[in-house]
């Protein structure tokens, strides 16, 4: 069985700290992502091992390019978002089963005419809310995930317009998503809610609170993916 691949933010830089892992740099045509290795993950710290690469920043060609040259097949998104809806709060899990990506699509094909069509892997999708199940983990069976471009967060308005067709938003999942399509990798996310997006409640939205809760979701989902590391099959 060939590695999990994992892509994920710097709350998970200790997921493997009882293991024997090795940081790789992994060279591609797009240029070089770091991959923590052990023997049944690779793990893309999305924002750099030093996690100063923001949002707008990251060189998902090459993160996603580089679990496509260590033969991984499978990969998980861990993805910080914002609910766009009020009976959606903060320190939920949702794993979405489709997404909005409108602005700044990126591919590997830029030298090429290629059309791929855009979704989210369904069996492994499945997989994950089977293990989440049988470990007792709720988490939202499917949502939308809109994608805007960051690295800021978005004006009420905007969040006025998101909300009549997606359930949360992030920055990165839906790149990956469609990067991972391309190269015939199957994807699917874990999404943390760390936060009501602006204007949903009448809270003010402020940074410390979505660290804090972020973290708080970290746990949780180290859980999970503990469990389906612990399966014997994966799709």
């Amino acid at each position: 069985m060939s590695r999990l691949g994992l892509i994920a933010g710097s709350a998970y830089r200790d997921l493997f700290a009882q293991e024997i892992a090795e940081t790789e740099t992994i060279h591609t045509d797009f240029g070089d992502a770091s991959v923590v290795l052990s023997s049944t993950v690779a793990f893309v710290p999305r924002h750099g091992v030093a996690n100063t690469i923001p949002p707008h920043r990251i060189n998902h060609q090459a993160n996603v390019l580089a679990f496509k040259k260590l033969g991984v097949t499978q990969i998980i998104g861990i993805n910080c978002t914002g609910s766009l809806r009020s009976n959606l709060p903060p320190r939920s899990l949702v794993i979405p089963h489709d997404y909005v990506n409108f602005w700044g699509i990126r591919t590997v094909f830029d030298h090429e005419i290629r059309h791929i069509t855009p979704g989210l892997d369904e069996a492994l999708r499945t997989f994950i809310l089977e293990t989440a199940g049988r470990k007792h983990i709720d988490v939202m069976a499917g949502g939308v995930y809109v994608q805007t471009l960051g690295p800021r967060l978005e004006t009420k308005a905007e969040i006025a317009i998101l909300k009549t067709f997606g359930d949360v938003v992030g920055m990165t999942m839906a790149t990956e998503a469609t990067l991972s399509k391309e190269l015939g990798l199957a994807y699917a996310s874990i999404c943390s809610v760390d936060n009501f997006c602006h204007g949903i409640t009448d809270t003010p939205l402020t940074e410390q609170e979505i660290v804090k809760t972020a973290r708080e979701n970290a746990e949780v989902v180290k859980t999970l993916i503990h469990a389906i590391l612990e399966e014997e099959t994966w799709p």
